[in-house]
């Protein structure tokens, strides 16, 4: 399918300009910082990709402080484009490639960063989230029984298969979560607020999470949530006390009323688990005040597979609790979705997606699911300290 025309993109971006709020896509607001993460389909070899989709990816970024990027390959050309077209104002972190081991077959990919010089900056801890030797071999004592179970069933399919009564050949698969399909990827930041005042200190987890069977997606998931909330319930010796979870984490809606409450259930556990010490927000497993559905963020909007999660100690960011008021201010904090299948949609078809013919929906998302991306930008507005502390009168 042919990639949009000159033409179209002129009608895209005249339908942007006319209205960026409608379609989601970030206002840049004084003393706030938005946040954000989009996976971005094979984000590889810069040839890969039209100079108009260039232009659209760049004018998207721009609207961010801190936005973390998902899929991203081993060849760093498309991004190292990205980065010049979006500016010097950016800077950019990237991580080695994680999922396929060196020389083996199979497609590995990066996991980065563009945060804005003058609102955010670097700390000096950068690090994959793993689990130690002494841990996995723990976990694998503990489901010993489980694991050779499964590898004599697997032992047997494979026996049918050189036997020629099985016709596909056997994968394996481990009924325990051992490590990560991609290693997450850890940077240290901080959101600057006003002169005076104490920045934003986290830890950003950039996360692209297994797409494989429900379970291997829930053990995946939890073992993150708990590597997480363990680190800042020890905190005694963390670089930064809070940590800030943003990428395409797959979780599973395929029953969207089933799976969502299965979902929201495990994360008010956390919470409830945790009591006070760590506070855990999601705030895309809510609805959105001005909303009447959730958000999705995959190019079909039906799926809601990329999150943002907070799980702090200090004062300051947006728990649970304030996820009902929302957008009430202009400042934040509030979250949403840069909605450019809508956009799209309307640039093009002349009316909402929902509204388009299963054929015509198909029809367009063919033609800009590899071109620009299958998932949607998510985004979370913070509200910049303003509190600036007291000055004695007279001197």
């Amino acid at each position: 399918m042919a990639e949009f025309s000159n033409e179209e993109w002129d009608l895209i971006f005249a339908e942007l300009d006319r209205d960026p709020d409608a379609y989601g896509l970030p206002r840049r607001i004084y003393g706030s910082a938005v946040v954000g993460s989009f996976n971005v389909r094979k984000l590889g070899a810069a040839r890969n990709r039209g100079p108009r989709t260039w232009d659209f990816l760049a004018r998207v970024s721009q609207h961010f402080d801190l936005l973390a990027i998902q899929e991203v390959l081993d060849d760093l050309s498309g991004l190292n484009r990205l980065k010049e077209r979006i500016g010097p104002d950016w800077g950019m972190i990237v991580s080695d490639k994680t999922g396929a081991y060196p020389g083996d077959r199979g497609v590995g990919e990066r996991l980065a960063f563009f945060f804005r010089w003058n609102t955010v900056e670097r700390g000096e801890v950068v690090s994959d989230v793993t689990l130690d030797r002494s841990k996995i071999t723990e976990i694998v004592l503990n489901n010993l029984d489980e694991i050779n179970a499964a590898k004599a069933e697997y032992d047997q399919k494979m026996a049918d298969y050189e036997a020629g009564t099985r016709k596909t050949k056997p994968s394996f698969e481990l009924p325990t979560f051992l490590s990560f399909i991609r290693q997450p990827f850890c940077v240290s930041f901080q959101i600057k607020g006003f002169p005076g005042t104490e920045p934003y200190k986290f830890m950003a987890v950039n996360a692209h999470l297994i797409y494989g069977t429900t379970e291997d997606r829930k053990q995946e998931f939890e073992a993150l949530m708990d590597w997480i909330i363990s680190r800042v319930e020890d905190n005694s010796n963390a670089y930064y006390p809070n940590f800030m979870l943003l990428g395409d984490l797959n979780l599973d809606y395929d029953n969207p009323e089933r799976d969502y409450a299965e979902i929201e259930s495990r994360l008010k556990s956390f919470n409830d688990a945790t009591g006070e010490n760590v506070h855990v927000n999601f705030p895309f497993l809510d609805i959105h005040p001005t909303q009447t559905e959730h958000f999705c963020s995959n190019a079909k909007l039906s799926q809601r597979y990329d999150q943002i999660g907070l799980f702090f100690q200090e004062k300051g960011l947006p728990t649970y609790l304030d996820n009902a008021s929302m957008g009430q201010e202009e400042r934040g904090p509030d979250y949403g979705v840069f909605n450019f299948t809508e956009l799209f949609s309307v640039a093009l078809k002349g009316k909402p997606f929902k509204e388009l013919t299963k054929e015509e929906a198909d029809d367009l998302v063919s033609r800009y699911h590899y071109e620009v991306s299958d998932h949607l930008p998510i985004w979370l507005r913070l509200k910049l300290p303003d509190h600036q502390p007291k000055i004695n009168a007279g001197g």
